[in-house]
């Protein structure tokens, strides 16, 4: 019997696997557990006219400001405590962002429930009788072949599947396999863009056995199975400043700073060349001497 592939990688071999024109799902949620260390290095990468589909947070600002995102699909952006990424914001009002589909929550899960199960499309009443339709005449509706008890044929939203070429998650713990668990308080939807993908790359705080997968946590917290992952990296504070709970919270100083230094050109170009002109470890290494100056 073959024993399970050894699927772990390093940052820079996952980026290496993108290429120009893909399609890339961002996990977690606004500011939370999302992949920044990968992120990070898509930054530092030549990686262009990417499709970026994301409930996004600092991941969609930072892309867009750095010219990296053709094509957004989103149901928000924002860093919760700050309503609206500032980048986001910056790019939106500039139109630097060439399309555009900005979708209701509900439609953006069906979209991804859609490709997980290859699925064309799923029918849905989110969007019915709102701007999204406007805003976004690419949906298209569909009538139900179904009679309902009045004998009418209710007509629905033909959320179309948000197919994805590559997902990119972050999960506190993952065997070298792929099996990976969340020990927060949410999944999220780390799953759905797995298994809407036809690769998924997953950072981890820390790789351990299969075992140690639930030692301190039950067995359903195993959210991502071997099956649904390509490769896996260990990125230690590899979500900061997002929260990865219960390994650490959102860094409220640090988003701030982030936040401030959006707002002029200089400090934003200084906020650059200390936290993004390195790799990882250099990232890593300013953030640590940042929070020692604050604290």
């Amino acid at each position: 019997m073959s024993k399970p592939q050894n699927k772990e990688m390093t940052i820079d071999q996952v980026v290496a696997e993108l290429h120009d024109g893909m399609t890339i799902g961002i996990g977690g949620w606004g500011p939370r557990r999302k992949p920044m260390a990968l992120v990070r290095a898509i930054l530092r990468s030549d990686l262009k006219d990417l499709n970026i589909v994301s409930w996004g947070g600092a991941d969609v600002g930072l892309l867009a400001e750095a010219g990296k995102i053709r094509s957004l699909t989103y149901a928000f952006v924002s860093l919760d405590s700050i309503p609206l990424e500032p980048l986001f914001q910056q790019a939106r009002q500039n139109r630097t962002i060439p399309e555009i589909h900005e979708w209701d929550e509900g439609m953006f899960n069906t979209g991804l429930q859609a490709a997980a199960q290859r699925l064309p499309f799923l029918p849905m009443r989110a969007g019915l009788g709102s701007d999204v339709l406007r805003n976004n005449p690419e949906l298209k509706l569909v009538r139900s072949p179904y009679a309902d008890v009045n004998g009418d044929l209710e007509e629905f939203v033909a959320v179309p599947a948000l197919k994805l070429d590559v997902a990119l998650v972050h999960m506190n713990r993952a065997d070298v396999h792929g099996n990976a668990t969340y020990l927060g308080p949410d999944p999220y939807f780390d799953d759905l863009f797995c298994m809407a993908a036809d690769r998924a790359y997953v950072s981890c705080e820390q790789i351990v056995d299969t075992a140690g997968l639930t030692i301190d946590t039950p067995v359903q917290r195993v959210l991502l199975h071997r099956m649904m992952v390509t490769g896996v990296v260990e990125t230690p504070n590899g979500a900061h400043f997002t929260t990865c709970t219960p390994d650490y919270e959102r860094d409220e100083k640090f988003q701030r700073h982030y936040a401030a230094a959006t707002t002029d050109p200089d400090d934003w170009t200084a906020f650059k060349a200390r936290f993004l002109s390195g790799d990882e470890s250099s990232y890593q290494a300013a953030v640590t001497a940042f929070a020692k100056e604050q604290a």
